[in-house]
């Protein structure tokens, strides 16, 4: 049931990544005498492939993106869900470590990478804000290596729960835009694990379902306890 209310509306980690908000970003970008382009993307539309030039950096307006690696085996590793004012696209190197999809309907803004190191380059306070990107991924990168080597899935989708609820939770109540596979793949889990935990946590009341995509979340302090 639990799985099924999830996948039709369709950090786990204690760092989440880098937020601004649209004005802030844009006011950066207009500080540094930048264009920001707009772009809307289809649920499921890849926005760039692994491996492929890193020509932009990203932020999202509305909806929800995940990033992911394809490993030999043919099975997809979510490493990060962003979410409004989230920003992303920003590498060290040449290229995109992980290719980005998104999750629903989505618009993002961009703006050129070499311009924005470019600006990074001659004025202090671009460069102060860029360098709090990469610095952020890597905190997030560490944590999820330490969720996926040293939790148990109860604790794993506890973890979830409380970040998607403090990134997304308005009025105590959280819409998830990724579905249970998502999640799965981005804690390391099967589908029939995610539900057998979110069964487990509904029946003691930790948290409630309301609709297809509605959940709240009843005890808090049993998540944290879990995720300590």
């Amino acid at each position: 049931m639990f799985t099924q209310s999830l996948d039709t509306s369709t950090k786990v980690n204690k760092v989440a990544p880098v937020t601004y908000s649209p004005d802030q970003f844009g006011a950066l970008t207009g500080h540094a005498g930048l264009v920001a382009t707009e772009f809307s993307y289809r649920k499921d539309e890849e926005i760039y492939g692994e491996d492929e030039p890193a020509e932009y950096v990203y932020q999202i307006i509305r909806g929800a993106v995940r990033t992911y690696k394809l490993t030999s085996d043919g099975r997809r590793q979510i490493g990060a869900f962003h979410l409004p004012g989230d920003v992303f696209g920003l590498e060290s190197g040449a290229t995109h470590r992980l290719a980005a999809e998104a999750i629903v309907d989505t618009a993002v803004r961009l703006v050129k990478r070499r311009s924005l190191e470019q600006a990074a380059g001659t004025d202090v306070k671009v460069a102060q804000k860029l360098l709090t990107m990469p610095a952020s991924d890597l905190r997030h990168a560490e944590d999820h290596m330490l969720l996926l080597g040293r939790k148990n899935a109860l604790e794993r989708v506890a973890n979830f729960l409380l970040e998607m609820d403090r990134r997304l939770a308005v009025a105590g109540m959280m819409a998830l835009p990724m579905c249970c596979r998502d999640i799965g793949d981005y804690l390391g889990l099967t589908l029939e694990t995610i539900s057998r935990a979110l069964s487990q946590l509904h029946g003691e009341g930790v948290l409630g379902f309301s609709g297809a995509r509605q959940i709240v979340l009843r005890n808090r302090q049993r998540l944290r306890s879990m995720d300590a």
